[in-house]
């Protein structure tokens, strides 16, 4: 089952392909002229170098605050809003328009506390729709931003885990798996994923080691086929007492 994140203030915190929650707002956010000065932060004072520098009270200090934090509570919202509209889009199978949002609610998030967890779940709702798409490197990238936000992010190192395993990267996928079971001892989905994993990598590795082989093989009897000679010239035999291996030559 794929999952959409929803942020904490919802009633629901996830959404499946063919459910949406009817909570989410119908209009998608725009950014408007004036909100993008104020995140921007266009200086309005006067910087001449001969001006005097204004007086600022502590009525100023605190009007200043305030203003700071309504900006930051806008930014919020307006992130909220991209969402809410690419969990909409998800739904509907749009996928590529989804990430948008996401990448918009990136956006409008500021960087603060307050913020991690809506920027910690568009990362890893990114990363859902590209795993859809069948874009597994970007699903990790997405997941592995998300998991730098929120290193306990359990539904991202799942994500993560199965774009591994589609790649063939089954170590990867393994530490993933093994992650997850630091976490939550009683993850059944990581422990069987786990249990399927291990053998694929043992095959890989085994392969991996046979192609190594070979090629020094070939690297070897280019250099002995110098001298009328080849690696086959060559049988290692292992000491049953010692465990060693010596070298004889054979023609």
């Amino acid at each position: 089952m794929v999952v959409i994140e929803q942020d904490s203030n919802g009633s629901d915190d996830e959404t499946t392909q063919n459910h949406v929650n009817n909570k989410i707002p119908e209009e998608s956010a725009s950014l408007t002229e004036e909100a993008v000065r104020d995140l921007e932060g266009f200086e309005t004072a006067s910087e001449g170098e001969g001006d005097e520098q204004p007086v600022t009270s502590k009525e100023d200090s605190y009007e200043d605050a305030l203003n700071g934090e309504q900006l930051k509570q806008r930014a919020l919202t307006q992130a909220n809003d991209a969402k809410a509209e690419g969990n909409k889009l998800f739904g509907a199978g749009q996928y590529e328009d989804a990430i948008s949002q996401y990448a918009l609610a990136l956006q409008f998030a500021p960087e603060m506390p307050s913020s991690l967890e809506i920027r910690s779940i568009c990362h890893a709702n990114s990363a859902v729709c590209y795993l859809k798409l069948g874009r597994y490197d970007d699903t990790i990238k997405e997941c592995t931003k998300a998991l730098e936000l929120n290193p306990t992010y359990v539904k991202a190192l799942i994500k993560r885990g199965e774009a591994h395993e589609k790649l063939e990267h089954f170590e990867e996928a393994i530490a993933d798996m093994k992650k997850i079971l630091e976490l939550d001892s009683s993850n059944d989905q990581a422990r069987r994923a786990i249990r399927r994993l291990e053998p694929l990598a043992a095959e890989k590795r085994e392969k991996m080691k046979e192609e190594m082989i070979g090629k020094l093989k070939e690297m070897g009897n280019s250099v002995l086929g110098r001298f009328g000679m080849n690696i086959d010239n060559f049988k290692a035999v292992k000491d049953p007492n010692t465990g060693s291996y010596s070298i004889s030559f054979q023609r």
